[in-house]
């Protein structure tokens, strides 16, 4: 598929690593939020969206959760990818030359180990391809980025330090969203399902639309929940499920789920990503 991919964040923020890794042969357009993400998708603009939904260390984006029943855009896929950190700098300069490192407040979190040992001081940027930015253009031999390779390749970094995060498994996944849906069975581990609902205002309602999941061998995979427009009283749930909407069980289990809600809204039938496996 050729043609513009959207994310949010600067380029060689890991949501460009993502889009590069799984559309590698889109243009990668910036944005500055999601919002606009989504509205470049709409405006037709760009043909895809790029959206990081949850972090296995972090948990999920919750803007994200916000804005999908209002995007218009349909899921179309899914992607994991490993968030690697990556130590920085001007090119010529060695580690032992470093005294303070630059990035989103996160990444800084998630590297302690490494900078204690090298007695690196935090700094915290906007985000973490607005800090290798930051450190090309201010030109300091005593200052990196944590940051992707990416980063490093497009403001001309070199890297000191590979893959210097605490955590080994740390993984963000992301959503590719676009404006048609796509409901033919596709990709070789199986299809994934994602909605939203909310139940009726009946006793135990939540037990009951979840037992028709249970009862058809419908295996969930996650289920959420948040409020709407602030109030403690609407409550909407996000939920993802193995299977297609035309599979018996999950077309029973569905049938089920609608008779105990006040909405429902599929959001997406898409492969599931080998990484699941």
């Amino acid at each position: 598929m050729t043609g513009k991919i959207a994310f949010q964040g600067e380029p060689g923020a890991y949501s460009h690593q993502a889009c590069r890794l799984k559309h590698p042969e889109m243009e990668a357009v910036p944005c500055r939020t999601f919002e606009d993400v989504f509205e470049q998708v709409r405006s037709e603009q760009a043909d895809l969206a790029m959206l990081p939904i949850e972090n296995s260390t972090f948990g999920r984006v919750a803007d994200i959760h916000h804005l999908l029943p209002g995007s218009g855009l349909h899921i179309l896929d899914e992607a994991f990818v490993r968030v690697h950190i990556n130590l920085l700098a001007l090119p010529g300069v060695e580690l032992a030359d470093i005294t303070h490192a630059m990035s989103h407040t996160m990444l800084l979190g998630q590297c302690r180990a490494f900078l204690k040992q090298h007695g690196i001081h935090r700094v915290t940027g906007a985000d973490t391809a607005g800090s290798a930015r930051e450190v090309a253009q201010r030109g300091e031999p005593s200052l990196a980025a944590l940051a992707s390779e990416l980063a490093g390749e497009i403001y001309g970094l070199n890297v000191l330090a590979r893959h210097i995060e605490d955590e080994g498994t740390n993984t963000t996944r992301f959503l590719v969203m676009g404006r048609e849906p796509d409901k033919s069975r596709r990709g070789v581990h199986g299809m994934m399902t994602s909605f939203l609902f909310r139940v009726r205002n009946i006793p135990a309602a939540l037990y009951k639309a979840m037992g028709g999941f249970a009862t058809n061998g419908v295996n969930m995979v996650k289920l959420e929940s948040y409020m709407v427009d602030g109030s403690f009283t609407a409550t909407q749930f996000f939920a993802e499920i193995e299977g297609h909407p035309e599979d018996d069980n999950v077309a029973r289990a569905l049938e089920e789920l609608r008779y105990f809600t006040s909405y429902l809204n599929i959001l997406g039938t898409y492969p599931a990503d080998p990484a699941r496996r």
